[in-house]
């Protein structure tokens, strides 16, 4: 039986195919679950480290039922995924003599997950769909390809999470649609085509196949979902917390600890639903009690000046360019689909609302649509996806002396790709025996983050105009070098020829060839799986 799994920052939902529905359902973990009115069951994305030496944990529902839910407490970990495939600053959390990469608390956490699933399901899934953000780097992927291969799942495919959303909410006749998913962690923007009819096939990006695919029969048809155009950045509700902390601290002079932050997110939640809230803070070191007292004009405020709205503004003309690349306008949109819990702010509302027809507007499942449709990839909904971030080489920048990346591969590139990229080096140094190259993921200038974590809590800094992250995909011992030069180079020519290519399942492949010998060094070498 399909199952899917969305994994948020905040919470993670859980669907199943139900055979004698023909539907994808929802399901309620009584151990772990919360019931939040009509979104259904939630899973808190909570996690609270009992034993790190043994990997004993307890997750969700456990952390609170039994208490562990303190701030202080250094055991105690929340919005843990923002950490996952970043290049986390600052000193990571050390437990039993322990250190606990936050890749170490997510699979913890997921293997809690499937192994509670499988309890109550009395059998292991078969087939299991699961989600990612649209900014995530391959590192993120290639965590959750590893972090699978331990369970007894057969197979395990991929979706991005604003195309599962798409695909989960059930829009009719509808074809263009905008999937806006603004989540504890991240906002993601999605334009997602839907119609087409093709020989029917298992979709999403296969992670794992335990060498057994039930496929759909011969002659049977499938519906295609083309993402036409996608942004994203790592920005969501927990920073709104933190922001809303400092908004208090600075006014009283105080400095940003747990219990305020948590202050914070349910003044935040309150806020939803009312004009004002107040919480009360007591400093037990100083024996003194704060009252915070929160607008929603305030709020907007303090979010105005933090750029949040910009960064949105920013990241929905970034999918108007590259769907007007595809000879497609905002006019075009059939339904714009609103997921993610902070989405249900009423300044982000006001966001949406000033900026699509209301009638275009769609909110009845925030939570659920996500995790449903990423099951449509098992019921022969075909994805068809284009690399979101670029590609490229580091080489050194002799004015600035100092290292830089040179594009190879853009984003927006479709894969399989029909023709190479071609590149052409040379020696640098008399005798030279060898050349490496360096292939990195260049993450977007727009909203581009740095993680920090300080004390017991990720912190993200946005990073400067026109600065972007960089992940090497290849930079370690036996895997830079791409030619051995036989004789040794020299500089003044070019010596070798590399053509570097993406296949269907997104495997970053190159070609070299010498070209002082006329002969190839390498032929269709993988350099990096992009998960």
């Amino acid at each position: 039986m399909p199952y899917a799994i969305d994994f948020g920052t905040t919470n993670t939902v859980i669907a199943r195919w139900n055979e004698a529905t023909r539907q994808g359902e929802l399901i309620d973990l009584p151990l772990l679950s919360r019931p939040l009115g009509d979104s259904g069951p939630l899973i808190p994305s909570l996690l609270y480290v009992e034993n790190a030496a043994l990997g004993q944990v307890a997750i969700a529902r456990q952390v609170l039922d039994r208490g562990k839910d303190i701030p202080t407490d250094a055991r105690f970990f929340k919005n843990f995924k923002r950490g996952i495939g970043a290049a986390v600053q600052g000193f990571l959390p050390q437990l039993d003599g322990q250190t606990l990469a936050f890749e170490k608390l997510g699979q913890w956490y997921l293997e809690k997950i499937v192994g509670t699933l499988t309890e109550r399901e009395g059998e292991e899934p078969d087939c299991l769909a699961l989600t990612v953000p649209v900014d995530s780097f391959e590192s993120y992927r290639h965590w959750l390809s590893h972090t699978c291969r331990s369970w007894g799942v057969e197979e395990v495919r991929l979706v991005d999470e604003p195309t599962a959303a798409a695909l989960g909410y059930g829009v009719g006749d509808a074809s263009q649609i905008l999937v806006l998913d603004f989540g504890g962690g991240t906002v993601d923007f999605s334009w997602v085509q839907l119609g087409d009819e093709r020989k029917k096939s298992r979709s999403g990006f296969l992670l794992k196949w335990g060498g057994r695919l039930t496929g759909p029969k011969a002659g049977e048809k499938s519906a295609l979902a083309r993402v036409v155009a996608k942004a994203g950045a790592n920005l969501g509700g927990s920073d709104i917390d933190y922001w809303i902390s400092e908004y208090f601290t600075e006014a009283q002079g105080l400095q940003v600890s747990p219990w305020i932050k948590r202050l914070a997110e349910r003044l935040k939640i309150a806020l939803a639903k009312a004009e004002e809230a107040t919480e009360i803070y007591f400093d037990d070191q100083a024996l003194e009690s704060y009252e915070f007292q929160l607008r929603r004009s305030d709020l907007t405020e303090i979010l105005q000046q933090r750029q949040f709205f910009e960064r949105l503004t920013a990241l929905w003309e970034q999918v108007q360019q590259t769907a007007q690349r595809r000879g497609l306008t905002p006019a075009d949109l059939d339904a714009v689909l609103v997921v993610g819990g902070t989405s249900q702010l009423p300044m982000v509302q006001d966001w949406i609302n000033a900026q699509f027809p209301a009638g275009k507007i769609r909110n009845q499942q925030p939570f659920g649509a996500i995790a449903l449709g990423a099951l449509q990839i098992y019921q022969g909904r075909e994805v068809q996806d284009y690399l979101y971030h670029s590609y490229g080489v580091r080489y050194w920048n002799r004015r600035k002396n100092s290292h830089n990346w040179h594009p190879i591969i853009k984003n927006g590139q479709t894969y399989p790709m029909a023709e190479p990229i071609e590149l052409t080096l040379g020696a640098s140094l008399d005798n030279q025996p060898s050349i490496e190259l360096i292939v990195g993921e260049l993450g977007s200038s727009i909203g581009a983050t740095e993680v920090y974590f300080d004390g017991n809590q990720l912190i993200t800094r946005v990073l400067k105009n026109q600065e972007f992250t960089v992940q090497p995909l290849n930079d370690r011992n036996g895997a830079r070098q791409i030619a051995q030069l036989s004789p040794s180079g020299s500089p003044g020519g070019d010596r070798i020829k590399v053509k570097f290519w993406v296949d269907d399942q997104r495997y970053l492949r190159l070609t070299v060839e010498d070209l002082l010998q006329q002969k190839l060094l390498l032929e269709n070498q993988v350099v990096a799986q992009l998960r």
